[in-house]
């Protein structure tokens, strides 16, 4: 399945239902921050969203009971991806360079990002 990139309104509700698995429109609406948009928006995107196969839906009587189609994690590998192809010369060093050097990292986390690359040298060397 080619997953093409979320508008801010999808996005908004796949994050709602990456957080709930599955849900009926007024429990997406709940998790949507305020100002909460009208039923009626939120109708209209979960049909868009049906129909481009984002997201499926089971009915339970008159309800209908909403979950991703997309995995979170996939969307988000998907959009990285791209960023680092079309910003950085398809470079994840480059990336990562900019990153570090971009970002405000507390100790904390560079030396969580650390043991991140430890562990996947480590896994790297053990298919060697």
């Amino acid at each position: 399945m080619d997953i093409k990139q979320l508008n801010k309104s999808e996005l908004q509700i796949m994050k709602c239902l990456w957080i709930l698995d599955k849900g009926f429109m007024k429990d997406i609406v709940e998790k949507f921050p305020e100002p909460k948009p009208a039923y009626t928006t939120i109708s209209t995107l979960l049909k868009r969203m049906v129909d481009k196969e984002y997201i499926g839906f089971e009915r339970l009587g008159r309800d209908k009971a909403y979950f991703p189609i997309i995995k979170k994690n996939d969307y988000f590998t998907k959009q990285v991806n791209g960023m680092i192809q079309h910003f950085f010369n398809d470079s994840k060093a480059q990336f990562a360079s900019f990153f570090t050097k971009n970002a405000d990292l507390s100790i904390q986390e560079i030396e969580e990002l650390q043991e991140l690359l430890k562990q996947k040298m480590d896994q790297k060397k053990d298919k060697c």
